[in-house]
């Protein structure tokens, strides 16, 4: 099993920026991607970005050039540098890890979520 912390989040006003943090930590065979997803209320959880083990990156189209996702793979933890925020990404972000937990079979574990809200 991997648990999977997050920090960071809170209220910001539109304009200004937020880091989160995600550490992931218990039995594993390696991480290969960690990453974010975002949901609020009436809406579907949607990839915000995320990172794989050779640093490759993949973000969402709404937040290109103002997010930035980066990874410290000897820690198993990654961040997520978050600027000129905008009310739209007001969401609860939720931190994911695709874990190998044996030779050939691979698991995707979840934070607990954390709250972002930006306010105009």
């Amino acid at each position: 099993q991997v648990q999977v912390v997050e920090s960071g989040g809170g209220w910001v006003q539109a304009g200004g920026s937020l880091r989160l943090s995600c550490a992931a930590s218990g039995s594993t065979f390696g991480i290969l991607a960690i990453g974010w997803y975002r949901q609020s209320p009436g809406e579907q959880r949607e990839l915000v970005a995320t990172i794989d083990n050779s640093g490759r990156t993949k973000y969402a189209d709404s937040v290109k050039g103002r997010i930035t996702i980066s990874r410290d793979n000897a820690k198993n933890t990654a961040f997520l540098e978050m600027n000129s925020l905008k009310p739209a990404d007001t969401a609860v972000y939720y931190c994911y890890v695709q874990s190998k937990q044996s030779p050939s079979a691979w698991a995707t574990f979840w934070g607990q979520g954390t709250q972002v809200t930006v306010s105009p």
